[in-house]
């Protein structure tokens, strides 16, 4: 589910970008680690060590800050979303960007239409919505630089678009896999020209933004998604190398470091996920058994889409009686060849693991480039895994951490309770030696970055938090779901 962004300006400098900039969702190569060697705060709250904070409209996504300059995306009134440009010193109101959403889909109330984080380099601010497409703003004034419209993603699950761009080198790469018209591009920075597309229609719906990974032979592309993590070459979009070995679904962004993947998944099968969803809720009849009828009552007043339903229904409606039960439900749902997930007759509906893969290979690396897989019963299906030092560290929601050797994937330490319970949208970031986890809640538990569990401080901060922190300029960013604040 994913997360907005924030930038600040200064007025009257021109300031390079440096090494802690935060410049897109979870900050460099959406690892959530922060270089800094600035001291970061341990105790605080949502009036102490608070150097400014600003009102703003509704938003759930993560904070960025490029060059002095914090961005956030937030609900200017109920039809209108906006990219706010504040002061990083200050938190002073630089400028706002806005846009009339237009006719969207109902979403979840977790959710929010300022539901995706903006990525930023010195002179570009990079802002996706589902009914604009994809925007360049000029960092220094807000003013349009392009505009690239893109289909409108479609999600029967009312999920709602969380994707957000990430940068690399002269493009903005963004990954968009919804029910109708899943793919991935590569923008020209400075012109919005579509360098490559990819079509994504082996794929479910996933929510797992793109990372870098540097090998010997060069950079890549790293997607997950449906059964798959897919590397691709950055210049021309080509597939080189695929491992068949994730679930049906992902929501967690993998961190890539040193040519190698870190993934934490959890997922539950097609067929468990529709009844569940569908069938077993009170608009459906709880038979074992999706019907086109079900699916409407599900979505609302506004049609579903016929071709959802071609896409689907027609492809997994075996015996053509006109619904879906069984193996159909793992036919219609999963595109063909990739049967991915627990299937429909699975005693266990539900898988999770952790996995690291090699990059760098060529075709499918499925047995080849796997360094170590394991299940485990602590990965979320949201908050992505943090890889510092020799570690990989997961939240799960009700506040449960697990710490991992990266090496060969054996645990360090926990399960264990970082005393907050509640759900997590948020993924963990790190700086100086500590780790912030906020939660839905507004509380945000710091860490010590540290072979064993050792929670030192629980800050009480007012207002539920879902936008993963940014770290940047010596200070904690932090996005609530109607204000932004500087801490330090």
């Amino acid at each position: 589910m994913t997360r907005f962004g924030l930038v600040g300006l200064y007025c009257l400098l021109a300031i390079p970008v440096v090494a802690d900039d935060w410049p897109q969702f979870r900050g460099p190569n959406c690892s959530g680690v922060s270089q800094t060697s600035a001291p970061l705060p341990v105790e605080f709250s949502d009036t102490e060590k608070v150097k400014w904070s600003t009102k703003l409209g509704d938003g759930i996504g993560s904070p960025i800050v490029v060059a002095g300059r914090v961005y956030t995306s937030a609900m200017i009134d109920p039809q209108t979303v906006g990219v706010v440009a504040l002061d990083a010193r200050t938190g002073e109101k630089l400028w706002t960007r806005s846009w009339p959403i237009g006719d969207v889909d109902e979403i979840h109330l977790t959710n929010s239409h300022a539901g995706t984080t903006p990525a930023a380099d010195e002179e570009r601010v990079y802002f996706y919505f589902s009914t604009l497409g994809m925007v360049a703003l000029d960092a220094k004034t807000g003013e349009d630089v392009w505009h690239r419209p893109l289909p409108v993603p479609y999600f029967i699950f009312k999920w709602g678009a969380g994707m957000s761009p990430v940068l690399t080198k002269d493009l903005v790469l963004f990954c968009q896999d919804d029910d109708l018209h899943p793919a991935m591009y590569a923008f020209d920075k400075k012109t919005g020209e579509i360098r490559w597309q990819d079509d994504r229609n082996d794929m479910a719906v996933n929510y797992s933004h793109p990372v870098i990974c540097e090998t010997p032979t060069g950079e890549e592309v790293v997607v997950a998604g449906t059964g798959l993590l897919i590397g691709y070459d950055p210049a021309t979009g080509e597939r080189l190398w695929s491992a068949r070995t994730l679930l049906r679904n992902i929501k967690t962004t993998p961190v890539s470091r040193d040519g190698i993947i870190y993934i934490s998944l959890q997922s539950k099968g097609i067929a468990s996920q529709w009844l569940a969803s569908i069938d077993k809720t009170e608009t459906g009849n709880n038979d074992d058994k999706i019907s086109r009828d079900e699916v409407q009552r599900f979505f609302g007043k506004r049609p579903v889409p016929e071709a959802f339903y071609k896409k689907t229904f027609e492809r997994g409606d075996l015996n053509g009686d006109g619904v879906l039960e069984g193996r159909e439900l793992d036919v219609a749902f999963l595109p063909p060849g990739n049967a991915a997930g627990a299937a429909f007759d699975s005693k266990v509906p539900e898988d999770e693991f952790v996995i690291a893969v090699k990059g760098g290979g060529r075709g499918d690396v499925t047995k080849t480039h796997v360094l170590w897989k394991h299940p485990t019963k602590h990965t979320d299906h949201i908050v992505s895994p943090l890889v510092v030092g020799d570690r990989m560290l997961l939240i799960k929601g009700g506040g449960i951490a697990t710490c991992f050797d990266v090496n060969e994937g054996k645990r360090i330490y926990g399960p264990g309770r970082i005393n907050n319970g509640g759900e997590y949208f948020a993924s963990p970031v790190y700086g100086d030696g500590k780790i912030y986890i906020a939660g839905e809640n507004g509380k945000i538990v710091v860490l010590r970055d540290a072979p064993e569990l050792d929670v030192l401080a629980i800050n009480e901060m007012g207002d539920s938090i879902l936008g993963t922190p940014a770290i940047a300029d010596g200070a904690l960013f932090v996005r609530s779901r109607t204000a932004l604040m500087r801490i330090e």
